[in-house]
């Protein structure tokens, strides 16, 4: 059973930066990739960034790219958001997940991820 905790989250203006952090226990990366999510409010959750299963490239969705980089310490078993340049669209709830490296699909399609952990709020004014 994969557990998730996020923290790290808060408010920040636009163009400031945040880094978030996700404690995984029961971690095994040849057995689940992790990656993160975020939900604005009154919309969709949405993928934010993962890593291939493999050669664990990141990947990351466009609205974020070049502003945010994952990154993980397999050794503490944690993986990190870093947030920069951040924006108010990028306001949201953002939860880490894992899925299953060997499930067939979109890469950050929220279907595809079993094990999430409960959130942590991050707000942009503008």
């Amino acid at each position: 059973q994969v557990q998730l905790v996020e923290s790290g989250g808060g408010s920040v203006q636009a163009g400031g930066s945040l880094r978030l952090s996700c404690a995984v226990s029961k971690y095994t990366s040849s057995s689940n990739c992790l990656g993160w999510f975020r939900r604005p409010p009154g919309k969709e959750r949405e993928g934010v960034a993962t890593f291939f299963s493999g050669d664990s490239r990141p990947y990351y969705a466009d609205s974020v790219k070049g502003r945010f980089t994952i990154s993980r310490d397999n050794a503490e078993s944690t993986v990190y958001l870093q947030m920069n340049s951040l924006k108010p669209e990028d306001t949201a709830i953002y939860y880490c997940a894992a899925r299953s490296c060997g499930a067939s699909g979109y890469i950050l399609h929220p279907n595809l991820y079993n094990y999430w952990g409960r959130g942590t709020q991050v707000t942009v004014s503008s």
